[in-house]
């Protein structure tokens, strides 16, 4: 990664030049995706030259890494310290799955409630990202998330100690990718205005409703696999055949 992208996170700040297009590839990149976004499009919203990007971020991979980045850290260290929060409270005890989900929650609703931590845009974006097959991507946000994916993995841990450490990890990643769909799209608040119009839709509705599912799934007990995979298979057999 450029020097230039590590300066985003070193203290000195950054350069309202650097902001701008931060900004304007936030919301090209979430409207049209990585691929079908153009740096020159990027460059005429910013109202900056293509020279500007190069010197600040380096490549457009370059700097799609930096647009996550800036909204990821914050997010993931307030998930974290939030987290330690609740362990060393001596009257929580040992922490429950619900009490976890909490430190897990409460800084993407936060995220999402406030636009100049990037709001519903970014989190559209990190939607985005999440269903990009581009590799560099799966890396990047692999990498990013890993620090705080093992802290709240030894806490689920110590939460449901009867689950082996590769199950956890699969339901941990079931997890990311609903809270990232739901916080990210429409598709969810349409719904409520659909079912309940009675309920207000926002975000902390979703997470309400998303939480006893995420649970449920979390305490579910260990699948037999191999009766599993027979039954699909058996299903998918007979799919093929009608």
């Amino acid at each position: 990664m450029a020097g230039s992208v590590v300066s985003l996170q070193d203290g000195r700040g950054t350069t309202a030049t650097q902001d701008r297009i931060l900004d304007a590839a936030e919301a090209l990149f979430m409207e049209h995706g990585f691929e079908a976004t153009s740096l020159r499009a990027i460059t005429a919203a910013a109202s900056v030259n293509l020279a500007a990007v190069n010197y600040h971020f380096g490549s457009k991979e370059e700097l799609f890494e930096a647009v996550l980045t800036r909204r990821l850290d914050p997010m993931n260290q307030r998930r974290v310290a939030l987290l330690d929060r609740f362990e060393r409270d001596p009257a929580n005890g040992p922490l429950s799955c619900e009490r976890i989900l909490v430190a897990l929650f409460v800084p993407a609703l936060e995220l999402a409630r406030d636009p100049a931590l990037g709001g519903k845009n970014f989190l559209r974006l990190l939607g985005r990202a999440y269903a990009d097959p581009a590799p560099f991507i799966r890396r990047f946000l692999s990498e990013q998330y890993a620090q705080m994916i093992a802290r709240f993995k030894a806490a689920f841990g110590r939460a449901l100690p009867h689950l082996p450490a590769r199950e956890l990890s699969w339901r941990l990643h079931f997890i990311m990718g609903a809270l990232s769909y739901t916080l990210a799209g429409t598709d969810a608040l349409k719904l409520i205005a659909e079912l309940s119009p009675k309920e207000s839709p926002n975000d902390e509705v979703l997470l309400r409703r998303l939480a006893p599912f995420l649970l449920a799934g979390l305490k579910a007990p260990l699948p037999d696999l191999p009766d599993v995979s027979r039954e699909l298979d058996g299903e998918l057999d007979a799919a093929r055949s009608r």
